[in-house]
């Protein structure tokens, strides 16, 4: 007899969805995204069976620049007009050691272009809170290269090099809640 599904839950109040981009080729920009929620399902508690279906909405990006935001939610960037979501299947998990690091392979699609990346995690474990609420916790990383996604506006620098990298840094803390 198999065990029954989980579902678990985003619990947006404590899971961040970020990103760094070298700027000038000098410092990171960093950025987040505020609207964001997942379908979650594993096999009993162990996520190594999870079946994972993230999705955000590229137009709640959040560079703490207004003019920035805005020209990342042109055509030149997420296009959201045209695209309303960033979606992430998770397909394959690999342990990288028993103390809880993961690598996480699965296809993202940013304006409908789809590649399979890897990130990497790190399981924080599984606690109840002071409220009864059974709570997951993982730091998840990973790097992909923003042209591959149709990304590709640019400028060159009087000195040499480019205003925005092609390497993005993917960073998110996330807490799911036992639904």
């Amino acid at each position: 007899m198999s065990e029954e599904k989980t579902k678990w839950v985003l619990d947006a109040a404590h899971s961040e969805i970020g990103f760094k981009v070298k700027h000038l080729m000098l410092t990171n920009v960093k950025g987040e995204f505020k609207t964001f929620e997942a379908s979650i399902y594993t096999t009993g508690d162990d996520f190594m069976s999870a079946e994972i279906d993230f999705w955000l909405d590229p137009a709640s990006v959040d560079t703490r620049s207004a003019d920035r935001d805005a020209h990342l939610k042109s055509a030149d960037f997420f296009d959201v007009e045209n695209h309303k979501q960033i979606n992430f299947v998770a397909n394959t998990y690999e342990a990288v050691d028993n103390d809880g690091s993961y690598e996480l392979y699965g296809d993202l699609t940013i304006k409908g272009i789809t590649h399979r990346i890897k990130l990497d995690v790190e399981f924080g474990g599984v606690m109840t809170d002071p409220w009864g609420n059974k709570k997951a916790g993982f730091t998840i990383n990973g790097k992909i290269n923003r042209k591959d996604f149709g990304l590709n506006w640019n400028a060159a620098l009087e000195a040499g090099g480019v205003l925005v990298s092609d390497e993005v840094r993917i960073s998110c803390e996330v807490q799911l809640m036992k639904g």
